[in-house]
């Protein structure tokens, strides 16, 4: 039996391929789940997205399985031990922006009801479903991305660059960004 089509980006690895077929543009409603993208994707600024997919088991121990008040709630202590934890990418502005997130994601919350209202009202609550036909024609950042980021900026929130939150619209399934071969693109259109 033949292999489905997939996204060229995915079918080098099988991390990349178990998170290309179950996860990656899959959307999401869950706010834990949102939370956890939201930090991972800060920490793998400057990193492949293999790395953190690699520590992402690590990384839901030691950040309390991404639990937004817990991870709000960290002090030094708290960060001095993240930092000795060879399971995660060791970057104290990466910790420490995955706290100040996690405070400003529990205002967001409070604000709206939750953080899925928050984030998918940046899409009037529909996925944007892209007819991409090559990787050549995905944009690095989006009008939208860019309006979300700098929404984000303005509350507090850092290691939330234009770049890096189109990843995260990617990610949470906010944009359908497969190619229109890929057998995903039409399961999650």
């Amino acid at each position: 039996m033949n292999d489905p089509i997939r996204c060229p980006w995915s079918v080098s690895d099988p991390a990349y391929i178990d998170y290309h077929d179950t996860e990656w543009g899959v959307p999401v409603h869950d706010d834990r789940l949102l939370f956890e993208f939201l930090v991972l994707e800060g920490a793998q600024a400057g990193l492949s997205w293999r790395t953190i997919l690699l520590k992402r088991d690590n990384y839901r121990r030691a950040f309390d399985r991404f639990d937004p008040a817990t991870v709000a709630a960290y002090d030094e202590a708290k960060v001095a031990e993240l930092l000795a934890n060879p399971g995660i990418v060791r970057n104290r502005l990466k910790i420490n922006s995955a706290i100040r997130n996690a405070r400003g994601f529990l205002e967001l919350q409070a604000a709206y009801g939750s953080f899925d209202q928050y984030v998918w009202s940046f899409v009037d609550g529909r996925p944007i479903i892209n007819e991409w036909e090559s990787l050549r024609q995905i944009p690095a950042e989006t009008t939208e991305s860019r309006a979300l980021s700098q929404d984000l900026k303005r509350k507090g929130f850092n290691f939330v660059g234009p770049t890096i939150i189109y990843a995260y619209m990617q990610a949470v399934g906010i944009v359908n960004d497969h190619l229109v071969n890929c057998f995903r693109h039409a399961q999650l259109a």
